[in-house]
């Protein structure tokens, strides 16, 4: 073989040597990127698993309805029974009268069934007692804020404000029992704690309660 032959070959061995190489070189560079893409879309996808949705509260619309109804049958209840004591008594009742002014004043005779079972519905454990009155108005909160603790402040605004109310249409202080149901219900919310948009509603149903808890208690 020539020296040219020779010097041929080993240019073509020398050629085909250095492009395997940069192929080489080529794919390791590729590899990398590839590895580098994947790694970005890990952390990227992680990133996306560990954002936390943010809860969201709606009324109980279902439960504000009864508790509501509730207690307009309760409010019902009781001026009805207040009423037929007075017609017992020959007194003529009006959309003027003031059946809280009778009560107040003890004007109105309580007969002794009626008086026995107000002093169990205002015992520890009654309906207008401490404790479950103080429940079904926490309750009524929860229902209106849709359960999210920062309304708890504006919801204790309302009860405040419906004590107020009930003080005014009682036309003087409220029984002690009123005042302790009060300082229970807040002091419950206050645990619970935050604020809410449907004060008017609270203060409404807070005022119902306490002045039925009064007549209850003036009776018992």
């Amino acid at each position: 073989m020539s020296v040219n032959g020779i010097t041929s070959a080993t240019q073509t061995y020398e050629n085909k040597s250095t492009s395997k190489a940069k192929s080489n070189q080529n794919q390791q560079v590729d590899d990398k990127k590839q590895k580098d893409a994947d790694s970005t879309a890990v952390v990227y996808d992680k990133s996306e698993q560990t954002v936390e949705k943010k809860k969201t509260y709606q009324k109980d619309a279902t439960n504000i309805d009864r508790l509501m109804a509730e207690a307009d049958k309760r409010t019902q209840s009781l001026r009805d029974l207040v009423q037929k004591m007075l017609l017992k008594q020959g007194q003529t009742i009006t959309d003027a009268t003031d059946i809280y002014g009778l009560l107040r004043e003890g004007k109105l005779e309580v007969d002794p069934e009626t008086s026995a079972q107000a002093q169990k519905d205002i015992a520890a454990d009654g309906y207008w007692g401490v404790d479950q009155t103080s429940e079904r108005m926490v309750s009524f909160a929860k229902a209106l804020t849709g359960g999210d603790p920062s309304k708890a402040d504006e919801m204790i605004d309302a009860v405040k404000k419906g004590f107020e109310e009930a003080t005014k249409a009682w036309g003087g202080e409220l029984p002690g029992i009123s005042k302790s149901t009060m300082d229970a219900t807040i002091s419950k919310l206050e645990a619970w704690r935050d604020g809410t948009d449907n004060a008017s509603s609270m203060s409404n149903a807070a005022a119902k309660t306490f002045k039925n808890q009064a007549v209850t208690g003036t009776m018992a």
